[in-house]
């Protein structure tokens, strides 16, 4: 019976007739319920931040590690030049020690600063 009583109330209320400024002010009166809901899926915006953060970490470990790479490579190269410097360094001394050590040099620094000679006779002696 209650249902019988809310559908007489519905049709009732269909079957009046409205004057032009009744009509007027019921269509300018804010409807009770929206004409559409906006469901917000807050699951999924928060998954959507939590990728976003991801993301946004995870290209922030790139970017650095890109820096931090690039720099060492920098200080490789200038490590590798160090050492090519040094041994060529290394080789010029080997060559000027040898050039140090020949016997012509010696030779001609005891005859010219020292006045020795180089004997025209050798004389070997045997002891018995």
């Amino acid at each position: 019976m209650i249902m019988l009583a809310r559908q007489e109330e519905y049709y009732e209320e269909e079957e009046r007739v409205l004057t032009p400024a009744e009509e007027e002010k019921e269509l300018r009166k804010s409807p009770k319920e929206p004409l559409f809901k906006t469901v917000l899926d807050t699951r999924l915006r928060s998954h959507g931040q939590l990728l976003f953060l991801t993301m946004t970490v995870l290209a922030l470990l790139v970017t650095v590690g890109s820096g931090i790479s690039a720099s060492r490579g920098y200080e490789l190269v200038a490590i590798q030049q160090q050492a090519d410097q040094m041994e060529q360094e290394n080789e010029r001394l080997k060559i000027e020690i040898a050039k140090l050590k020949s016997p012509d040099r010696i030779k001609s620094i005891a005859q010219d600063q020292l006045g020795m000679s180089v004997p025209k006779q050798t004389y070997f002696s045997s002891e018995k």
